[in-house]
Parts: C-alpha cells; sequence; structure tokens
C-alpha cells in the first residue's frame, strides 16, 4: 500500500477529504517522529508500539570489496507487534 492508497482508505474509512486524511496522516507521523526522537515508545493498544532503539558503533564489512568498514552509533526504530493485530493477521 502506497501512501496515496493509505490516504484513500483513511478518507473512505472515517469519512474525511482526502486532503483531511493527508492531513492527519501526516499529524501522526510527525507526533511519533517527535515521541520517538525524545526517546518515548509510541504504544498503540491492539495495534502495537513504535521504539526508539539506539544501536552501538561497531565494524561493518562490504560485501563488494570485503573492505572493512566502522559503522557510527545510530538510533532506528522498531515496531512491536499487538496481540489485536497478530490476532487479525492469523486469524
Amino acid at each position: 500500500m502506497t501512501k496515496a492508497e493509505l490516504v484513500a482508505a483513511i478518507a473512505d474509512g472515517a469519512g474525511l477529504t482526502k486532503t483531511q486524511a493527508a492531513a492527519a496522516l501526516e499529524a501522526f507521523t510527525g507526533a511519533v517522529t517527535t515521541s520517538l526522537k525524545k526517546g518515548e515508545d509510541v504504544r498503540l493498544v491492539g495495534f502495537g508500539a513504535f521504539k526508539s532503539v539506539s544501536r552501538a558503533a561497531g565494524t561493518a564489512r562490504n560485501p563488494r570489496t570485503g573492505e572493512t568498514v566502522k559503522r557510527p552509533a545510530s538510533k532506528t526504530a522498531r515496531f512491536q507487534v499487538g496481540e489485536g493485530l497478530k490476532a487479525a493477521l492469523n486469524g
């Protein structure tokens, strides 16, 4: 599903215009991003949780050349599936 398809699905499901649905989606993604930047988890009961994870610096290998390179420390996001979503996918 693309972003445009998601906006259309939100608009149809919530009875909004596509412009309103796009604004709602942007607000959602902005709020999740802001919370994760602060190190806060975003939990949606029954759906899942977005979590901020720190990755330590280390070494990596370029598969093409075999050269070892240093990988800097970074932060990334993880999504943990909730029971409701898991049940819906397997049901």
